[in-house]
């Protein structure tokens, strides 16, 4: 019997590792910073300096935006490559995935990303990604959004 709760536990860890390995604040703390945290959602500040990379990680599908202008480079589990060009004050959704990142730019990046937790590629999610957040967060974005401007 102890030996089953052993490898039960073992296991248990080991599947906690690999999913927080993943998690950008734990395996990209250098371009990830964690803000807020509650039952629904994940504010995670994100700094990227210029030409820096990122490991393989993913995020929840969620909600980011844009502080200081970017010319990125997303890189999916699979090896396709987007790039993408966004300007201070965007807001963009984006589903679950697993990407790496790249700052093409000659200039840092950062962004404040909402992720809604729960929201992975079998889920469904709300109608809207907003709708997911309590008042409490919607005023922290607020905040971090006019601090940008």
């Amino acid at each position: 019997m102890t030996s089953k709760l052993f490898w039960a536990g073992a296991l248990m860890c080991l599947a906690t590792a690999s999913v927080d390995e993943q998690d950008p604040t734990n395996a990209e703390p250098r371009h990830y910073k964690l803000d807020f945290e509650n039952v629904k959602v994940q504010v995670i500040s994100v700094h990227y300096a210029p030409h820096e990379k990122s490991v393989m990680h993913e995020h929840p599908g969620g909600v980011v935006v844009i502080l200081r202008a970017a010319h990125l480079r997303f890189t999916d589990e699979g090896g396709k490559a987007r790039e993408i060009s966004s300007k201070p004050g965007e807001a963009r959704w984006y589903p679950p995935f697993k990407h790496r990142v790249e700052n093409l730019g000659v200039t840092p990046y950062d962004a404040v990303y909402i992720g809604i937790k729960g929201m992975n590629a079998a889920s469904s999610g709300p109608a809207h990604p907003m709708d997911a957040l309590d008042q409490e967060t919607k005023q922290i974005v607020a905040a971090l959004v006019a601090s940008a401007k």
